[in-house]
């Protein structure tokens, strides 16, 4: 069982920049494959961008290149999100997720386990 606990986001202002973070239980956190995802009011969930397992390989979403980026810090079980450049249009409640097995990291369903999500408001 992992569990992953989310922490940051809150309310900034167009142009501003916020940093998530998640952080891992369990002892082979180098082994998951570790993503962000967001999902606004009356949208699907979105998948931001995925860090690999194996060499810290990133693919990012063309909704976020350029203005966000993932990290990972093995030694602490900590993936984080950097925000910068925000726009309205990135309000929405943000998850990390894991993927244990190896799944195809550009897919929902290869995820099994879930942050808690946090709100991100982003006022024009």
């Amino acid at each position: 069982q992992v569990q992953l606990v989310q922490s940051g986001g809150g309310l900034v202002q167009a142009g501003g920049s916020l940093r998530l973070s998640c952080t891992a239980s369990g002892r082979t956190f180098s082994t998951y494959t570790m993503a962000w995802f967001r999902q606004a009011p009356g949208k699907d969930r979105e998948l931001l961008v995925s860090i690999s397992r194996i060499d810290s390989t990133t693919d990012y979403a063309d909704s976020v290149k350029g203005r966000f980026t993932i990290s990972r810090d093995n030694a602490k079980n900590l993936v984080s999100l950097q925000m910068n450049s925000l726009k309205p249009e990135d309000t929405a409640v943000y998850y990390c997720a894991a993927s244990t097995y190896s799944g195809n990291p550009s897919r929902e369903y290869s995820y099994n386990y879930w942050g808690q999500g946090t709100q991100v408001t982003v006022s024009s």
